[in-house]
């Protein structure tokens, strides 16, 4: 089965409302592929993945990266320094002092700075080659299917979350998963709720590649049975 295949089968055994976007992240001295054209303007990632669900897709190589702190977060830049200090974050309202803003950011997930050059970022039906992170927007209860359910379904066990207020979709939606191999949620930040469309009642689960083969397969048997069954209430 191909990615079109598995984008038609998680919109229609999930509901989804949106495609589920491919990223694709391209090493440095590596070209972008030529299936895909690069991006007209400046972009937020948050903004690639939120347009990419819609249908467009596109190549943002690091000087069209418009958010510094998203392209730090996926290793296209150095992070600056007002934002390693805290005072950043901190000033925006979202800690209470630098310092706390400071401690959050030193342990958020990022990529070595100048070791990606571009991002590939397009809906899941027309990526080609193989997405590095497959990232889906939807509601709690769409996404619950996915993670814990699919991800535990044939290994068991538990899920373990890792998640910030700030960098929702560069760090915990892409950088997470692309560096631990493990799925992660994220419930959006104030960046990228503020910059694109993603409702108040929407989150991010990011997937890397490597798990998301038995993870359809789990969706494909679920859709048979206890996700329809679910939805009937009484």
């Amino acid at each position: 089965m191909g990615y079109a295949e598995h984008s038609k089968t998680l919109i229609d055994a999930l509901g989804l409302e949106n495609e589920p976007v491919g990223i694709g992240l391209v090493k440095a001295g590596a070209k972008p592929p030529s299936w895909c054209q690069e991006v007209e303007g400046p972009v937020r990632h948050c903004q690639s993945i939120m347009r990419a669900r819609k249908g467009e897709a596109m190549v943002v190589p690091a000087e069209k990266q418009m958010c510094a702190i998203g392209a730090a977060a996926l290793g296209m830049a150095p992070l600056a320094d007002n934002v390693r200090s805290g005072e950043f974050h901190s000033n925006m309202g979202l800690y209470e002092a630098p310092s706390a803003a400071e401690k959050a950011i030193g342990i958020s997930p990022s990529l070595d700075a100048g070791s990606i050059s571009a991002t590939v970022v397009a809906p899941l039906s027309m990526f080609q080659g193989v997405p590095d992170v497959i990232v889906v927007t939807g509601m709690p209860e769409q996404i619950y299917w996915l993670l814990p359910v699919a991800e535990t379904y044939s290994k068991g066990g538990r899920t373990n979350l890792d998640m910030a207020s700030v960098q929702a979709a560069c760090a915990d939606s892409t950088a997470k998963p692309y560096l631990s191999g493990s799925p992660n949620i994220s419930l959006g930040c104030f960046g990228c709720r503020k910059s694109t469309d993603m409702g108040p009642e929407e989150m991010l689960l990011g997937i890397p590649s490597s798990n998301f083969p038995s993870m359809m397969d789990a969706i494909t048997t679920l859709a048979e049975g206890p996700i329809p069954k679910s939805r009937v209430k009484g």
